[in-house]
């Protein structure tokens, strides 16, 4: 239990704080496509994992799946499929002169189901309702029902940082998003990366009176930073402009990222681009400023608590996630509800990771449910802040709701 504990800071801080000092685009990957478990064959560029993203040879890609491409600008697809014509919004990317995409936009569009297979590092592409149909999905997951005064909440439980063996999600999850007039999140981790949010975290998370990290924390703490940063091929001073509390989260994330999971496989975002393609309007349940600023108000003891404790776990950070990875896929309620009331045993950090933010979410889930709109919300958060003691299941049933576990 203890591995996860510290993990779970880097799946629901505000994800993108490393957005600038990740590559555009990664070095293409030993990754197979199948479509109907036929191999494509890519002779003029292979597929490229960015974020967690497979990008693929649009062209070849779309000669496989028997669609007919007609144009394609930056961020737009236009194709001929079964006879129609569509347009795909979609960012696109060219390397060498050929032009990339998405796979799972692409296969979405011409009606394949888009797997992942982990063993064999293969994207299948499969046929709805064909031979292969039977092909195991990514995992169950977390997700609930609430129903108030002619409204419906969905309640799910994200991942922030994962990856395409997480795909794809069971069909509930697209049924009941499919009818959803919102789409409720933590914060759009879509805009991580913008200007304004880095400014923020530079702000918040940068000493300004002339200070360094070496001046706030143990020479002894310093010293086994500077160690695991000389491994990782950086100077021991690299990160002396940030505090604690940035630092923790960098070596959490990147020591995750080595694992193979990626904010831009998160589940969260996976909803917001859909809901972006969609247009489906996206409300967010807290801030890139109210999260940012909660880490940065901790005590210098519990930053630096924190922190040390990342450094002694970091030979073992990225085993912690394959084992929360696992206990998403299987959708362990038992798992989850052990981990979330064993969180911390630190009651500074317990009483604003997990009461303070999930008093205020449910909250506002709360308001969804009582507009008497007959709307539907998808909200889509941490699955840590569900289950527990102080979790927003209990807080909704301490309000009178009925919650179900889909």
């Amino acid at each position: 239990m203890k591995q996860w504990k510290r993990v779970l800071l880097s799946l629901t801080i505000s994800v993108g704080l490393l957005s600038s000092a990740v590559p555009v685009m990664a070095a293409p990957q030993d990754t197979a496509v199948k479509v109907d478990n036929q191999a494509v064959q890519y002779t003029a560029g292979a597929p490229i994992l960015e974020k967690g993203t497979t990008f693929v040879p649009l062209r070849t890609t779309l000669d496989a799946l028997d669609v007919e491409l007609t144009s394609a600008t930056d961020d737009s697809i236009t194709a001929i499929v079964n006879g129609n014509t569509i347009t795909l919004k979609s960012k696109l990317v060219r390397i060498n002169g050929v032009t990339y995409a998405p796979i799972r936009i692409v296969g979405d569009a011409a009606g394949y189901e888009v797997r992942w297979d982990q063993a064999t590092r293969t994207v299948l592409l499969v046929s709805k309702g064909g031979a292969t149909e039977s092909a195991q999905v990514g995992g169950r997951g977390f997700m609930w029902e609430v129903q108030n005064n002619g409204n419906t909440v969905y309640l799910v439980g994200s991942m922030h940082l994962a990856d395409e063996s997480f795909y794809p999600l069971r069909p509930e999850f697209e049924e009941a998003f499919a009818e959803a007039d919102y789409l409720g999140v933590e914060v759009d981790v879509s805009k991580a990366a913008d200007e304004e949010q880095q400014k923020l975290v530079l702000d918040l998370g940068t000493y300004q009176d002339g200070t360094t990290l070496k001046d706030h924390i143990s020479s002894e703490t310093y010293d086994k930073l500077g160690e695991i940063l000389k491994k990782s091929g950086l100077e021991p001073n690299a990160l002396d402009a940030y505090k604690p509390w940035v630092v923790e989260n960098m070596l959490a994330v990147l020591k995750v990222s080595a694992a193979g999971y990626k904010s831009g496989s998160g589940v969260d975002l996976y909803f917001v681009q859909k809901a972006a393609e969609q247009k489906i309007p996206l409300i967010e349940l807290e801030s890139y400023e109210s999260q940012l600023s909660m880490f940065n108000s901790f005590s210098k003891e519990l930053q630096e608590k924190t922190l040390r404790t990342t450094i002694d776990n970091f030979d073992v950070l990225d085993q912690s996630a394959i084992q929360m990875a696992e206990m998403w896929k299987l959708g362990n309620d038992e798992q989850l509800h052990e981990f979330t009331n064993n969180f911390s045993d630190d009651a500074e950090y317990n009483k604003a990771m997990l009461t303070d933010r999930n008093i205020g979410m449910a909250d506002k889930i709360d308001g969804y449910l009582k507009n008497g709109k007959g709307e539907e919300y998808f909200i889509v958060i941490g699955a840590a802040h569900y289950l527990g003691d102080h979790g927003i299941v209990k807080l909704l049933e301490e309000k009178g709701y009925k919650v179900e576990r889909k």
